[in-house]
């Protein structure tokens, strides 16, 4: 197989869910659909989902493989139809600076998540204060080195020949994080006042429906939970074949990434509100609230590695993507460094930032910046370029190349005159409320 290309759409799929699903759907969607309105909530976030994947994400997989390259090089090209390709060369390094300064961020949690998985590996984890454990690393800086070290290299060896080694390992890592918290969801069904979890999530309070703030929160969800950032996406859409259709990868995409975030909610509130614990807890959710849940469970220590191997399968998987969307941007606008060369420099980036920031104290505040001001911004400057700047006829041509059912004027004015507003008045809550995603 080319490794420029994922030899199936299936294959391509799985890629862009490995991308999609991962901290958003392990702590942030449960607590989300609980706290605005339950079942209400949830019918308001499809709907998003629904929209948003048909035209936003639909729209970065047709850029991408419409340019045949990534993020640079595709608002190069959507710039150009329009005479102003010295702009889209320039513009388009917001976006993926996005996906750099996350995938920094984001490498450090996950590094937590491989030091959990390997204390519960050994046992140690199901006897320690899980507060005064989680703090001992979490508040102070250069804490978890070795496993950070892991992470990064880990994740760039699995890139090494591009679309080709993305697919084999999402192929694996996807359907065992399903299997993985089906089994851990099962488990927890068995628990004592789980019962409660499950009224939390999807008992509808629709007088939320009047809540401006319930739409924008479950909005703000799904936009981020597609990862539709003006960047990520892009880049698997250029590895696709002509002869798929976009728009039903794109609902496909969906689908699989709202089923991953239903079924981590089925294991996090329920087990939760069986130990009357607080739901809203965040990172400590996954650090402190759950290590001593399953502390007090029978065969704990099993489910803690289920968990821990499962969250780390969908970190992972994510990480893939925003290292990709860079070394590929990297490798079009250099191609006289070799891929290997580029996933050294990546390396050596995301450690020499990543390892400063390892406290919590300088990783929550650089996560808050990226997703406050830099990924709302990139993902707005994605959708005006993919509606208002690209000619009209290059983006719908692209879209129903190899379609089975062919879009016309709705999906294009949808696009236009309903997910562009939205992202705009998304990114300017954002920037003025200080929401983070």
């Amino acid at each position: 197989m080319d490794k420029k290309n994922f030899t199936s759409r299936w294959a391509f799929i799985i890629a862009c869910v490995g991308s999609a699903v991962g901290m958003a759907n392990v702590w942030g969607f449960p607590y989300k659909v609980g706290a605005n309105g339950g079942g209400a909530f949830l019918i308001i976030y499809i709907f998003f989902i629904a929209l948003f994947s048909y035209v936003g994400l639909s729209a970065e997989y047709a850029i991408g493989r419409r340019a045949k390259t990534g993020t640079l090089g595709s608002y190069e090209y959507a710039f150009k139809t329009r005479n102003l390709g010295v702009l889209g060369k320039i513009i388009g390094w917001i976006p993926l600076a996005g996906s750099l300064c996350i995938a920094i961020g984001y490498a450090v949690i996950i590094a937590y998540v491989l030091k959990a998985l390997t204390q519960a590996l050994t046992g140690s984890l199901m006897s320690v204060d899980t507060n005064t454990w989680f703090e001992s690393f979490a508040l102070s800086g250069y804490s978890v080195v070795p496993f950070h070290l892991i992470v990064v290299i880990g994740t760039l060896l699995t890139l090494f020949f591009g679309a080709k080694s993305i697919e084999k390992t999402n192929k694996i890592m996807m359907p065992l994080f399903f299997i993985l918290f089906a089994i851990l969801a099962i488990r927890v069904a068995m628990l004592q006042g789980a019962f409660e979890g499950y009224k939390f999530m999807f008992k509808a309070d629709f007088g939320k429906l009047s809540d401006p703030m319930v739409w924008i929160n479950a909005m703000g969800q799904a936009f981020f939970s597609l990862s539709i950032t003006g960047s990520g996406m892009i880049v698997y859409g250029a590895y696709l074949s002509k002869s798929e259709d976009i728009v039903d990868s794109a609902k496909k995409t969906a689908i699989f990434d709202t089923i991953a975030a239903i079924v981590a909610a089925f294991v996090m509130i329920p087990a939760v509100f069986a130990y009357s614990m607080d739901p809203a807890a965040g990172p400590k959710l996954l650090f402190v609230t759950l290590p001593k849940i399953l502390q007090d469970m029978p065969g704990g220590q099993i489910f803690a590695i289920i968990l821990f191997t499962a969250v780390i399968f969908g970190g992972i998987s994510s990480l893939q993507n925003m290292f990709e969307v860079v070394a590929e941007s990297i490798l079009h606008k250099f191609p006289r460094i070799n891929r290997a060369g580029v996933l050294v420099l990546l390396c050596v980036l995301c450690l020499g930032v990543g390892v400063n920031m390892e406290a919590i104290s300088s990783w929550g505040p650089w996560m808050d910046f990226v997703s406050i001001y830099i990924i709302p911004i990139g993902a707005v400057i994605g959708a005006v370029s993919w509606f208002w700047v690209i000619k009209k006829d290059e983006i719908m041509d692209e879209i129903n190349t190899g379609a089975g059912k062919k879009q016309g004027t709705l999906w294009y004015n949808v696009g236009r005159y309903v997910y562009v507003p939205m992202a705009l008045i998304l990114c300017a809550i954002a920037l003025s409320k200080h929401i983070s995603f």
